[in-house]
Parts: structure tokens; C-alpha cells; sequence
């Protein structure tokens, strides 16, 4: 009886390939409302989902040593900060392993934030298009302050604070430690300041990546105008590109706003294209804040710095005390060497002629040794003090 043989398509084969090799994760989603929901996906899920490469997904990988890095792409800013991992759209923000006891309380603050701010900029709108006069619209413009713009200020906060908070630790266990250093130098002491000092060396450099990532932001404008979303969707959906928003751009009441305002007052719009000032105080006030942590750090290493010097000083002080003693020891040494002489001289079988009659002979030869062992300490010492290794 002939097997009966079924061919599986190439595509199925894939797909279930994938299903198997691809690892889920947990994010949530939060979106302009505060609300949040789980999701237990895998990388291709997140992919298709927020519209990102693999490659800037791979940015958010914890198994990978990247560095700290605020990306801006066409329709989404990949931020990663420490243990904060997330993906920031027009319209929500994945935040990864939202579990986990760092992440936590920046979820909470993201679902408390969000909501309030986004409720008062569409109070805002609301009464600028009722009262329809331009100067109510600009100054609705200037207090607006865009979905990204207000996730990522609370990540850059929740970053800046946990260093902050990490560095008053380690000052609050570093300057006792080296203060108990300086006054008793002990094996338990001088470890216990090796092992703050690693941790401080390790946090300086957690905390220059995070300095350096928002230097290099500030530094160049065209960096800042990518993360500007909202701005590039509503150009993108406004008459002077002639292309429309798509369909889940516009289910958003904040960005529909925006677009509506954007098809008034286009030629505002074109000209605010390279403004970006509002992120660059955002930015600049978080970099002040981290510079202002660095500092701190910088301020420790000092003290570490002057503690190491005094006490190798110290060390220098007890080795001058060492060498006096052993130059002291090494005098006496030849003195009784001298004294030593003498009585070999004397305990010599060896019949020699001053030896009879002669008893007096031994009390002059007794007081020579001495004031000889005495001039060669003298001199000894003498030659020690003009050398610098004895105190005077």
C-alpha cells in the first residue's frame, strides 16, 4: 500500500518556525487616556505593531550592553534608559517589563500624568475653536505640550531621579566609611572603601551615558526635530503635503486637534519646522539635573582621591618609622659587634706577653671600645639626620 505524502507550504513552515524560535515578552501599552493594558508579545508582534526595524528593536534588548540612547524614527522615539525600555508613539508608549519593581512606579506615574495633562491641552483646543481668535489659538500652541514630549519627561524624570537617589546612597555610605578610614587603617576598612569605590566608579559611568546621550541630543537640532511625532503627522496630514493621516492617526482626539489647527494655520506650521526650542528646554533642564549628579560623583572621587593621598602619607610616615627603628637597630648592632670584638681578643687561648703583669690592660682596652662603639652611633645618627631619615 502506497504512503500517502502531504506537502506543508514554505510559508507555514516559516510562521511556525517563528512561533517557535520567537521568544514573548512582557510590555504594556498606555496610551493618552492612562489606560494600560498588557501585552505578552513577541519581538515581530512589536514590530508590526509600532512600525520599528529589528535593528532598533534590538536597542531595547537587556541580554545586549547598549548604551543609554534616545532614538527618534519617522513614527516612533525608542528610548533606553537604565531599566527603562520603551517605545514612544504619537499615541501611546510601550514600556517593557512593566513587572518589574524599577519599572513599577513609572508606569503608575506615566497612568497619573498622562491623562491630566492630555485632558487640560484638549480643554485648551476645545476653547480655542470656540472662540475661534488667533491669538488664543497661539497661545494654545506655546502651553500645548505633545504626548511624546510628556512621556518622555517622565522617563527622563524617573531616570534622573533613581541616579540621583542612588548617588545620595552611596555619599550616605562613602564619606562615614572614609572618615572611619583616615582615623584606623585596617584590612576590614580598606576594603570596604575598594568596594565603594567600584560602585562608584560603576554609577559614574551609568550616570556619563545618560549625560552624554543628552548632550549629543542638544548638540545637534536635527536629532531634536525627529522626536518632534506629532509635528510629522500633522504636517504629514495637512493639505501643504497632500497626503492624508491614516486611519489610526486620527482616532486620537489630541493629534485630531492638532491636525485641525495644523489646516488653519499651515504656514505656521512650516515655519515651527525646525523650531525646536520646546524640546530643547525640556531637555536642557533633565541635562542640568544629571550634570548636577555627575557633579556629585565627581565631588566624591575627590574626597577618595585626598583620603588615598593622606593616607599614603600616613603609610610613609610608619615606613620613616620603621627605617629609624631598623637604623636604630643596626647602630646597636655594630656596637655590640665592637664589644664583641673585644671579648674575642680576650678569649683568645693564645699566650701573648702583655697579658701577664699587665691586668690594667684590660680596663683601657674596655674604655677604647666604648667611647669608639659611642662616636660610631654618634656618627651614624648624625649622617641619618643630614639625610633626612631621622627626625631631628
Amino acid at each position: 500500500m502506497a504512503r500517502e505524502v502531504y506537502l506543508v507550504p514554505v510559508e507555514t513552515q516559516v510562521a511556525s518556525l517563528k512561533k517557535k524560535t520567537a521568544v514573548t515578552t512582557s510590555w504594556i501599552s498606555i496610551d493618552a487616556k492612562g489606560q494600560g493594558v498588557i501585552l505578552d508579545v513577541d519581538k515581530y508582534a512589536v514590530m508590526r505593531r509600532v512600525q520599528i526595524h529589528a535593528r532598533d528593536l534590538r536597542i531595547l534588548d537587556p541580554m545586549l550592553s547598549y548604551p543609554s540612547t534616545i532614538l527618534g524614527r519617522e513614527k516612533v522615539i525608542v528610548l533606553n534608559l537604565e531599566h527603562i525600555k520603551a517605545i514612544i508613539t504619537a499615541e501611546e508608549v510601550l514600556l517593557r517589563d512593566p513587572f518589574d519593581d524599577n519599572v513599577i512606579p513609572i508606569v503608575a506615574e506615566l497612568k497619573r500624568r498622562l491623562p491630566q495633562d492630555n485632558l487640560t491641552c484638549q480643554g485648551q483646543g476645545e476653547e480655542e475653536e470656540h472662540l475661534g481668535l488667533r491669538n488664543d489659538m497661539d497661545i494654545g500652541e506655546e502651553n500645548e505640550f505633545p504626548f511624546e514630549f510628556r512621556a518622555l519627561e517622565v522617563a527622563l524624570e524617573a531616570i534622573c531621579s533613581f541616579l540621583d537617589a542612588r548617588t545620595r546612597e552611596l555619599e550616605t555610605d562613602t564619606y562615614p566609611a572614609l572618615d572611619e578610614l583616615t582615623s584606623k587603617i585596617s584590612s576590614r576598612n580598606l576594603d570596604r572603601v575598594r568596594k565603594l569605590k567600584s560602585a562608584m566608579t560603576r554609577l559614574t559611568n551609568r550616570v556619563q551615558k545618560v549625560r552624554d546621550e543628552l548632550e549629543q541630543l542638544l548638540d545637534d537640532d536635527d536629532d531634536m526635530a525627529d522626536l518632534y511625532l506629532s509635528r510629522k503627522l500633522a504636517g504629514a496630514s495637512s493639505p501643504v503635503s497632500g497626503s492624508g493621516a491614516p486611519n489610526w492617526y486620527l482616532a486620537s482626539p489630541t493629534i485630531g486637534s492638532k491636525i485641525s489647527r495644523t489646516s488653519r494655520a499651515s504656514a505656521v506650521t512650516v515655519q515651527e519646522d525646525n523650531d525646536v526650542e520646546e524640546l530643547e528646554m525640556l531637555l536642557e533642564a533633565y541635562f542640568m539635573q544629571i550634570e548636577s549628579t555627575l557633579n556629585k560623583l565627581t565631588t566624591l572621587r575627590e574626597y577618595i582621591d585626598d583620603t588615598e593621598d593622606y593616607i599614603n602619607i600616613q603609610l610613609d610616615n610608619h615606613r620613616n618609622q620603621l627605617i629609624q627603628l631598623e637604623l636604630l637597630l643596626s647602630s646597636g648592632t655594630v656596637c655590640l659587634s665592637i664589644y664583641s670584638l673585644v671579648a674575642a681578643i680576650f678569649g683568645m687561648n693564645i699566650p701573648y706577653t702583655w697579658k701577664e703583669g699587665h691586668g690594667y690592660m684590660f680596663k683601657w682596652v674596655v674604655m677604647f671600645a666604648g667611647i669608639l662603639c659611642a662616636s660610631t652611633f654618634t656618627s651614624i645618627i648624625s649622617y641619618a639626620r643630614h639625610k633626612g631619615l631621622v627626625g631631628s
